[in-house]
């Protein structure tokens, strides 16, 4: 687990542009391929896994809980919320976007929801997300998401009951490609 206390983060990437990275960076032959490789190599993993930790928390906050739900909230990081509240805001929301631990910033679920409503991807804030392994605090989210360990991460959409149990987020089937 990190040291470092939840605190909201305004994301450094802008929205479109994350949004764009994500296409690119979706898991394909290639990327299984090499992140094999990476995860096998004593010395490449804790490299690239520091260097994930780097750009994520900078760009975005993260906190590096080893189950990325930033393509689900707008590239706003949910771990970042003080209660690290994973499937929307809490009840203390000020009327001005404020959060209720910190009132001088603004709470990562209207951030959320600000940014995916600008690319027109609400539709996946409705996904419930499922309790985080704790044990995967600090492993590389890029690495299980290119390896598919992290398709169990959500179920379908709040009052969704269609048959699919779980809707990896790396369809382009909520809210966009």
């Amino acid at each position: 687990m990190t040291a470092r206390p939840p605190i909201p983060a305004h994301p450094r990437l802008g929205t479109r542009l994350a949004y764009r990275l994500q296409r690119v960076l979706r898991p394909r032959p290639g990327l299984r391929w090499i992140s094999a490789r990476i995860e096998a190599s004593g010395l490449a993993r804790p490299l690239f896994t520091t260097t994930e930790r780097l750009t994520k928390d900078t760009l975005f906050g993260c906190r590096m809980c080893g189950q990325c739900a930033l393509p689900v909230t707008g590239y706003v990081c949910p771990m970042g919320c003080p209660k690290e509240l994973r499937n929307g805001p809490c009840g203390g929301v000020g009327a001005d976007g404020g959060c209720e631990v910190y009132p001088e910033r603004r709470c990562v679920w209207v951030e959320a929801f600000e940014r995916a409503a600008s690319q027109g991807r609400t539709a996946d804030l409705q996904l419930l997300h499922l309790p985080i392994d704790h044990r995967r605090w600090g492993d590389s989210s890029w690495l299980n998401y290119w390896q598919g360990r992290d398709e169990d991460l959500w179920t379908h959409p709040v009052g969704d009951t269609g048959d699919d149990r779980h809707v990896p987020h790396h369809q382009p089937a909520l809210g966009g490609s």
